[in-house]
C-alpha cells in the first residue's frame, strides 16, 4: 500500500522525508519478521497452533526406517493431529530432522473425554479464610499468589464431549493446559500404529516401540521459555521462568513450594513428589530441634557425668589394669586410656536418649499420619478423588508384547491378548530369587570381610598404645584403637556401599525385566522392592553389625570366642568401657553424610560440568536462530524412573533417622539441612537440567508408603534394642536403684569390671610385652563375672541377670507404650480432613444438581424446538400440503 501525502503548509520536506524513512525500515523490519520468525517459540510457523510435542530422528538412509516413519505420521495425522517438519538444514547440527505435532480442540475434545479428564464446570464457593496475625506470622515466607495459585478454584466434572456447553469453556485454545495437552498428545503416540493399513499387527504399535528400533531419536513436550527469561510471545505462559525464578534458586530455601504451579506445569506425579518431600522436611523441623535439646542436654550435663570422671581419674582409671583386647600384640592397658571417647560416648548416650528414642517412635506416626491426611487433601484439589491409576498404569508394556509369543482370550475384553505360560513364568523367577540371593549374600561377605578386616588392624591400632608406665603416646591419648578402627572400617565400608550400588542398580533392572512384567505399575512396584531391598542390606548390614552383635558375643580372658575358630586367630571385637554406642554413631555418621554428599555432587556438581562442557564445544547457544526444540533436544531425558531414584534416596536416609537414631540424635538436623539443599537442587535439576517430562496423574506416592510403614514399624524395634543392648543405659540404672551404696553412679565404673587372674590366662592370649608383671597379678574386664577363687569363678553373677531382665523388660515396655501411642494417634488423626470430606460431598452435590438442570434446560430446549417444527408444518400452503399428500401416496 502506498500512501500519497500532500504537503500541509506548517509541514516542511524534511519532516516528511524523515518520516517516510521510518515507515520504510519499521515496514522492512516486519518483512524481515514474517520472513524470519523467531524461533524460540512454542507455536507452528503461522504463530497460531501450539506445539503440543516433538519427534526427532536422524535421517541415516535406512529404507526401513523411513517406511516406518511415513506410516507412523500417516497414521498420526488420520487420528487427528496436526504436523510440521522442520528440516535438517536449519537446525544446528544439520543432521537433525524435528517433527512438531499439534493436537486441535477436536482431538483434546475426543480423548479428555476417553480419559476422563476432570474440567471447571463451575467456580468454587468454599471461603478461602486465613487467620489474619497467621498471614503476617508467615508473610515472609510465603509467595505471590499468582504464583501459589496460577488459576482460580472450580469445582470439576470428567470432560464429556457431548455436553460441552456445560463445562466454563472461554477460549478452546487455552481451555486444557499445556499439560494435559502433552499427556493426550502422548497417549496416542504411544498407541498409534506404523504398520501398512492393510495389515493388523499389533506389535508394531507406539512411540516406545520407535525408539528401540531407531526410528526416532527423542520424543518431548516443549518448555515454555527460557529459564531464565520471560517469553516474548505473549501467549505463552512463562511458567517455567516462574518456577525457575521463585522455586528452583536456592536463595528461595525459606520460601513455600509453589505446588500448584509445580503440578501444572509438570503435572500430578512430579508435584505429589515435592509435596511429599517438603512435608518431610518439614516434619523433621521438630525432630531436628528435639533432637538438638537432647544432644544439648548431653553438653551441659557434661560436669555431671560421675563415671567419666572416675573412668578419667588417675586414682581409679589410672590404677585399673585392663585385660588385652586382642591375642600377642595387644598390651594391658589402663582404663584412663579411653577418658576422651567416654566423654564423648556421654554427649549422645545419656538420660535424655532414652526420651528421644521414645519421642522419634511417635513422631515417625505423626509424620504418617499427617501426610496421609495432607496427602487426601492434594487428591481433591488436584482432581484425583476418583482417578484410578489403572486408567493409565495398567496398560501392557512393549517388551511384555514382544517376549510373549502365546495368546489367550481375555475374559474381560474378550480379546487376545499375550501371556506368559506358568512354566516359564516359574523358571524367571526362580532365576531372579536366585540372582536376588546372590546379591545379598554377596554384601554380606563384604561386611563379613570389612569385621575381619576389623580385627585385623585392631592389634595394630592397639600396639600403639605402649607401656603407660612410661609414657603414652600422643595418638593413644586422643584415639583409641576401638574408634581408630571403627573410623577407617566405616571408610571402607562406605566405599564399598558406593562401588555396589553401582552394580546393584543395574542388576535388579535386569532382574526386573527378566520377569517380564505385564504392566508398568508392576514393573515399578517390583523393581521398588528389589532396589530398596539391596539398599536396605547394603546401608544398614554395617550399622546391624556394631549395633547388635560387637561386643556381644566376646567371651572372657581364658574363654575367648573367635569369628572363624580358634584356627584363624580373630577374636571378637570388644567394645570401649564407654559402650558400643560411640561406635555406632561414628559409622552412622560417617555412611549417612557420604551418602548425602557424594548424592549432592552428583546431583549438582556433574550437571555444571557437563554444561560448562556442552558450552565449550557450542553446544548451547541461546540466541533467537537457537528454536525452542533445540534448545530442549541437549537437555537431560527425564526417564521414566527418573522420580524413582529421587524417592529411593529419601525413603534410605529416612531409614536411617528412624532405624538407629537412638545413637545420633543430631542425625534429624543433618537431614533437615540436607533435605532443604534437596528440594532446590531437584527443582534447579527439573527446572533447567531436564527436558519437559510427559504429565501423568498419581495420587499418591505408591509402594513407597508401605515401605515407610514398614520402617517406621522396624523402627521402634531396633530403637529399643540399641537403648537396652548397645547404650550403657540399663546397666547404670540397674547400678543406680539397686547395687550403689550411696545413691549415685559412684563406683560404677569398678561394679562394671570383673577380675581375671593374670597367671590363667593361656599363652596363646597372653601379650608379649610383659611390663605388667612387676605391678599386678589380675586385670579387669568390661562383664558381671565372679573373680577368681570364688566358688563360681567366672561365672555370670546375679547382676548380670538383674541387668539382662531389665534390659528384657525395657524392651518390651518401650515397645509397648510406643505402639499403643501409634496406634492411638493413628486412629485418633483421620485420614481425611473433615472440611475435605464437605468439599467432596458438596461438590458432588453440585454435579447432580447442575447435571439435572442441564438435562431439563436441554430437553425444553428439544421440545421447544419440535413444537416450532409442529407448528411450522401446520401453516403450510394448500400447494404444498396437496404435494406433500402425492409423495404420500
Amino acid at each position: 500500500h502506498v500512501k500519497v501525502k500532500i504537503l500541509s503548509s506548517n509541514e516542511s520536506y524534511d519532516s516528511v522525508l524523515k518520516s517516510a524513512k521510518t515507515s520504510l525500515i519499521s515496514l522492512t523490519v516486519s518483512v524481515t519478521d514474517k520472513l524470519r520468525p523467531n524461533r524460540d517459540t512454542v507455536f507452528f510457523r503461522d504463530g497460531v497452533r501450539r506445539i503440543d510435542f516433538v519427534l526427532s530422528y536422524v535421517d541415516d538412509k535406512d529404507e526401513r526406517k523411513q517406511e516406518r516413519r511415513k506410516e507412523f505420521e500417516k497414521n498420526l495425522e488420520k487420528a487427528g493431529l496436526e504436523l510440521e517438519t522442520e528440516d535438517k538444514s536449519d537446525s544446528k547440527d544439520q543432521k537433525t530432522y524435528f517433527l512438531k505435532i499439534h493436537a486441535p480442540w477436536d482431538v483434546l475434545a475426543t480423548y479428555a473425554d476417553v480419559l476422563n479428564i476432570k474440567v471447571p464446570f463451575k467456580e468454587s464457593d468454599f471461603p478461602h479464610s486465613r487467620d489474619a496475625p497467621l498471614n503476617r506470622i508467615s508473610h515472609p515466607f510465603r509467595l505471590p499468589d499468582h504464583i501459589m495459585n496460577p488459576q482460580p478454584d472450580y469445582f470439576t466434572y470428567p470432560f464429556d464431549k457431548d455436553k460441552t456447553d456445560f463445562f466454563l469453556i472461554g477460549d478452546k485454545e487455552t481451555f486444557f493446559p499445556p499439560s494435559t495437552r502433552n499427556r493426550i498428545v502422548f497417549y496416542i503416540l504411544a498407541r498409534c500404529p506404523y504398520y501398512s493399513e492393510g495389515r493388523k499387527d499389533k506389535e508394531k504399535t507406539g512411540i516406545k516401540r520407535l525408539f528401540s528400533n531407531g526410528t526416532y531419536t527423542a520424543a518431548f513436550p516443549l518448555h515454555d521459555c527460557r529459564y531464565w527469561k520471560k517469553a516474548r510471545n505473549a501467549e505463552c505462559e512463562s511458567e517455567r521462568f516462574n518456577l525457575y525464578s521463585h522455586w528452583a534458586r536456592f536463595l528461595c530455601f525459606y520460601k513455600q513450594q509453589p505446588l500448584n504451579l509445580i503440578r501444572k506445569y509438570y503435572g500430578e506425579k512430579i508435584g505429589i513428589y515435592f509435596a511429599w518431600l517438603g512435608f518431610y522436611t518439614e516434619m523433621l523441623f521438630f525432630a531436628a530441634v528435639m533432637g538438638f535439646i537432647c544432644f544439648t542436654y548431653g553438653v551441659l550435663s557434661y560436669d555431671d557425668n560421675i563415671s567419666s570422671k572416675e573412668l578419667c581419674d588417675p586414682a581409679i582409671g589410672g590404677s585399673t589394669v585392663m585385660c588385652p583386647l586382642c591375642d600377642k600384640k595387644c598390651p594391658f592397658w589402663k582404663l584412663n586410656s579411653t577418658c576422651l571417647s567416654s566423654w564423648q560416648s556421654h554427649l549422645f548416650d545419656n538420660e535424655g536418649t532414652v526420651f528421644f528414642a521414645i519421642f522419634m517412635g511417635i513422631w515417625v506416626t505423626l509424620f504418617l499420619e499427617f501426610w496421609k491426611r495432607r496427602q487426601a487433601r492434594l487428591e481433591y484439589e488436584w482432581d484425583l478423588v476418583d482417578f484410578e491409576e489403572e486408567q493409565q498404569q495398567l496398560q501392557i508394556r512393549p517388551e511384555f508384547e514382544i517376549n510373549c509369543t502365546n495368546r489367550r482370550l481375555n475374559k474381560i475384553t474378550k480379546e487376545m491378548e499375550p501371556f506368559l505360560p506358568f512354566h516359564f513364568r516359574c523358571a524367571r523367577y526362580c532365576l531372579s530369587g536366585a540372582t536376588v540371593l546372590f546379591w545379598v549374600s554377596l554384601i554380606v561377605a563384604c561386611i563379613i570381610g570389612v569385621i575381619a578386616y576389623r580385627l585385623a588392624v585392631y592389634a595394630a591400632f592397639a600396639s600403639i598404645i605402649k607401656d603407660p608406665m612410661r609414657k603414652i603416646q600422643l595418638v593413644g591419648r586422643f584415639i583409641t584403637p576401638q574408634l581408630a578402627t571403627s573410623v577407617t572400617a566405616s571408610c571402607i565400608n562406605f566405599v564399598i556401599i558406593m562401588i555396589l550400588n553401582f552394580f546393584y542398580e543395574k542388576v535388579a533392572i535386569w532382574i526386573t525385566d527378566l520377569e517380564i512384567p505385564k504392566t508398568h505399575l508392576e514393573y515399578e512396584n517390583r523393581l521398588t522392592m528389589k532396589m530398596f531391598l539391596f539398599q536396605f542390606v547394603n546401608y544398614y548390614s554395617s550399622c546391624f553389625y556394631v549395633a547388635f552383635f560387637k561386643g556381644k558375643f566376646v567371651g572372657y580372658p581364658g574363654g575367648y570366642s573367635y569369628m572363624f575358630g580358634k584356627w584363624s586367630k580373630l577374636r571378637n571385637e570388644e567394645c570401649d568401657p564407654g559402650g558400643c554406642l560411640i561406635e555406632l554413631t561414628t559409622q552412622l555418621l560417617i555412611v549417612m553424610v557420604g551418602k548425602q554428599l557424594w548424592g549432592n555432587i552428583q546431583e549438582a556438581l556433574l550437571p555444571l560440568i557437563r554444561n560448562w562442557w556442552s558450552s565449550r564445544k557450542g553446544r548451547h547457544n541461546h540466541d533467537n536462530h537457537y528454536s525452542r526444540w533445540e534448545q530442549d533436544y541437549v537437555l537431560v531425558n527425564f526417564s521414566q524412573l527418573g522420580l524413582f531414584y529421587e524417592y529411593l534416596e529419601m525413603v534410605i536416609q529416612f531409614g536411617f533417622i528412624t532405624l538407629f537414631v537412638a545413637s545420633f540424635p543430631l542425625a534429624p538436623l543433618l537431614a533437615l539441612f540436607n533435605n532443604i539443599l534437596e528440594i532446590r537442587v531437584d527443582a534447579w535439576k527439573f527446572t533447567t537440567q531436564f527436558r519437559r517430562p510427559v504429565a501423568s496423574k498419581a495420587r499418591n506416592i505408591g509402594a513407597w508408603q508401605e515401605i515407610l510403614n514398614a520402617v517406621a514399624i522396624l523402627s521402634v524395634v531396633t530403637n529399643s534394642f540399641i537403648m537396652a543392648f548397645t547404650s550403657d543405659m540399663i546397666p547404670r540404672l540397674v547400678y543406680l536403684y539397686a547395687y550403689s551404696k550411696k545413691g549415685n553412679m559412684e563406683g560404677y565404673i569398678n561394679n562394671s569390671l570383673s577380675v581375671y587372674n593374670i597367671s590363667q590366662i593361656p599363652p596363646p592370649n597372653m601379650p608379649e610385652d610383659n611390663w605388667h608383671v612387676n605391678f599386678t597379678t589380675t586385670c579387669r574386664y568390661r562383664d558381671y563375672r565372679y573373680p577368681p577363687g570364688h566358688e563360681r569363678e567366672y561365672t555370670h553373677t546375679m547382676q548380670f541377670w538383674h541387668i539382662l531382665a531389665a534390659k528384657m523388660a525395657f524392651i518390651i515396655i518401650m515397645e509397648h507404650v510406643v505402639f499403643v501411642v501409634k496406634f492411638f494417634v493413628a486412629w485418633l488423626i483421620p485420614d481425611v480432613p473433615s472440611d475435605v470430606k464437605a468439599r467432596i460431598r458438596r461438590e458432588r452435590f453440585l454435579i447432580q444438581e447442575y447435571l439435572h438442570e442441564y438435562e431439563v434446560k436441554k430437553l425444553k430446549l428439544q421440545l421447544s424446538a419440535s413444537f416450532i417444527t409442529e407448528r411450522s408444518d401446520m401453516t403450510l400452503t394448500p400447494d404444498k400440503h396437496e404435494m406433500l399428500s402425492e409423495c404420500l401416496t
